[in-house]
């Protein structure tokens, strides 16, 4: 059985989402995604209130080890968290 069972969700059309070290826009910039993406969300965090694509929410994913996504630009299809909290 695989472990990397993680579903992949696509970003916002058009948009080069910027992932952060934290789950809020006082975090740092660790790199912009390209268009076109999509991203794994292994946990979900509360965070900074963003307005995107999808809405305004204070959901945050993780997509990697230290990296963080608004989930307002993420299409997960749910108003509220897909998958586990985070910690």
């Amino acid at each position: 059985m695989s472990t990397n069972s993680v579903k992949r969700y696509p970003v916002a059309p058009g948009v080069q989402l910027r992932v952060r070290s934290g789950p809020g826009t006082q975090y740092g910039v660790i790199k912009t995604l390209p268009t076109g993406v999509r991203v794994p969300i292994n946990c979900q965090s509360p965070g900074t209130w963003v307005t995107g694509t999808y809405g305004t929410s204070n959901i945050w994913d993780n997509i990697g080890n230290g990296e963080w996504v608004a989930d307002a630009y993420v299409m997960t299809g749910a108003d509220g968290y897909v998958t586990v909290r985070c910690g």
